[in-house]
Parts: structure tokens; C-alpha cells; sequence
């Protein structure tokens, strides 16, 4: 059973790729996600305010204010920013590429367009094959206009395709009026690949204490299904870029799931917080076992294969027609 895929035009072991976390925020822990089997690793993100205060810094600026009114934050800044957090994430790029013979992306989490984005080409030089941006607008304003959220993600993306080669991956969130559309705006602009969907920080209420504090940081397995419905509504479109799919995959099971839904990858963390990075292993090993059961000599022969007329019906239904369930 083969196992091997390509995303991004990359070659990959596996369709399993290590998501943007601490997994992937040191050499020795991207080197257990390649010996477990991972694909590719997503390298724990940049921060946009880490650039932007390295940047302050070097202008000789003594303090940081873009978090001034959130204290933890700033102490967060203030204790990660020891050293040139640029060439730290060089040098994991650097260092990760001697140790490793998987494909090794870089991530930069942004909010905006800016002095960051030439800091793409810095990774690209350094070794990174591929770039992922996170990208992360909210529409807290009301009076933000919603076309102007869409027109900032492609100008951030335009303006980093200006500066790099390698190939360039859009990690979104779920809260678009029209995903699909800006899915094919993002794709028409450049983006080789989308990573659905981006979890975002959450908060909850300490009800003792009558405080907001931050929510539960790991995903659930039940919140792949939203993840399952758009890789297939987009993949029957035909959308003309790749497609990986985040957020509640936990099982060789799910993997397969994605991928018959379309997604030329999946990409994986929480199940590795709760199962440790050698789960990987059992993920491709029960993938391999399906393929097997099923006939599949490799992966590209089994993906997006439901996406026939009747399944994508099943698929754009948003009300239940019946409950299906009883409460007692």
C-alpha cells in the first residue's frame, strides 16, 4: 500500500502533515513527527507581533506597545522576544533541514499587510519549502465592511507571493459569508494550496470568578464535520488548488474520510496532544489497512471519489429533515 501523495507540489511519505504547534517548535520534536511517519511538518507560527516588535526594537524602540492594554499578552512578548526572534526561526528552519527528509513549511500568523512580509523571503532563503499563512481578520467592528476582510486576505497574499518562490498555502477560518467564493478569490490570486479550517483562541467565563478567561485549546473530533462538508463542496467544484483538511481529524479513520472528500492532505495536532506523536504511526497504519480492505493500491485513486451528484445533495443540505433523535 503506498502511502506517498504531493501537496504543493511537494513530495510527501504520507497525507498526514503536523499542524502549526508546539509539536513542531523544535528540532527534536519535527524529528519524532518524521520518524513516526508525518508527511510534512507545519512549523509552529511566527507571530506578525513578533516581527512587528523585532522591528520596533531594532528602530530603537525600548518597549512594545501594539498589546499595551492586555498585560498577559504583553509579558508574553516580553519573555519570547530574548534574542532576534527572526533568526531563531531561521535557524529551526535551518536546523530542521539537516535532520529531517520530509518537506518543512514555514507559518507566519498575520492579521495585515506590512514591513513582516519581506521576512518571507528570509525563510524561503533559509530553507523552508513552502510558506503557510494564517491569517486571522475578525469582524468584531460593525461598521468593518466584509469585502474588506476578503480584499485584505488577497492583498496579503499577493504581496507575499511578490517576495518568495516557493510555494504559498492560505490557513482559514470558517466565518466568510461565502467560503467558496473566497476560497476561488484566493486560489485566482496564487494560493498553491487551503488548509480548512483555522481554530481560533477562544474564551470562556470562569463563572466563581465572574472572569473571561481563555476556553479549551484542543479541538474535538466531532469538529471535523464542517471541515468535511467545504473540502467537498469545494474539491466537486474543481477548485484549482489544493486542498488540506484541519481541525478534528484524530483517527486513520478521519484521514481517509478527508481524502475520499477530496483533501490531497490532512493535518493533524490535538490527536497528537492526547495520544503523544507516535499515534502517527497507527494513523497510516490503520489508512494502509483500509486501502487494503478496500482495493487501493494509492492514495490518489480513492480522493474525492463521493463527490458524485447525489452525495454533494447530502452534503449542501443544511436543515435536518426529521429529528433523529428523542429526549427523555
Amino acid at each position: 500500500m503506498k502511502l506517498s501523495t504531493t501537496y504543493l507540489g511537494l513530495k510527501l511519505k504520507s497525507p498526514i502533515i503536523v499542524s502549526s504547534s508546539t509539536l513542531t517548535g523544535s528540532v527534536e520534536s519535527i524529528k519524532r513527527c518524521a520518524e513516526a511517519g508525518a508527511g510534512a511538518v507545519v512549523l509552529k507560527s511566527i507571530f506578525e507581533e513578533q516581527i512587528l516588535s523585532e522591528i520596533r526594537r531594532e528602530e530603537g524602540y525600548t518597549d512594545v506597545d501594539i498589546y499595551d492594554a492586555y498585560p498577559e499578552a504583553q509579558e508574553y512578548l516580553n519573555t519570547y522576544m530574548r534574542g532576534t526572534e527572526i533568526e531563531i526561526y531561521e535557524k529551526l528552519v535551518r536546523e530542521t533541514k539537516k535532520v529531517v527528509d520530509i518537506p518543512v513549511i514555514a507559518s507566519i500568523n498575520c492579521s495585515d499587510k506590512g514591513e513582516w512580509i519581506s521576512i518571507a523571503r528570509e525563510l524561503q532563503d533559509a530553507g523552508a519549502d513552502a510558506l503557510e499563512l494564517n491569517v486571522a481578520i475578525a469582524a468584531f467592528d460593525r461598521d468593518l465592511d466584509p469585502r474588506e476582510i476578503e480584499k485584505e486576505y488577497i492583498d496579503i497574499l499577493k504581496e507575499v507571493e511578490k517576495n518568495i518562490n516557493i510555494p504559498v498555502s492560505v490557513k482559514l477560518g470558517d466565518h466568510f459569508t461565502n467560503i467558496s467564493r473566497m476560497a476561488f478569490s484566493l486560489s485566482k490570486a496564487g494560493a498553491k494550496g487551503l488548509v480548512l479550517f483555522n481554530r481560533f483562541y477562544n474564551p470562556d467565563i470562569n463563572i466563581e470568578k465572574m472572569k473571561v478567561v481563555p476556553g479549551n485549546s484542543i479541538s474535538a473530533p466531532e469538529e471535523n464535520h464542517n471541515t468535511l462538508r467545504w473540502i467537498s463542496l469545494l474539491s466537486s467544484q474543481e477548485i484549482p488548488c489544493e486542498l488540506s483538511a484541519s481541525r478534528g481529524v484524530y483517527t486513520g479513520e478521519d484521514v481517509v474520510k478527508q481524502i475520499l472528500a477530496g483533501a490531497k492532505t490532512v493535518q493533524v495536532c490535538s490527536t497528537l496532544y492526547r495520544n503523544g506523536i507516535d499515534y502517527i504511526k497507527q494513523m497510516n497504519a490503520d489508512v494502509e489497512a483500509w486501502m487494503e480492505r478496500h482495493n487501493f493500491d494509492n492514495v490518489e485513486s480513492f480522493r474525492g471519489i463521493v463527490n458524485k451528484k447525489e452525495d454533494i445533495k447530502v452534503v449542501e443540505r443544511l436543515q435536518y429533515l426529521r429529528r433523529n433523535y428523542d429526549l427523555h
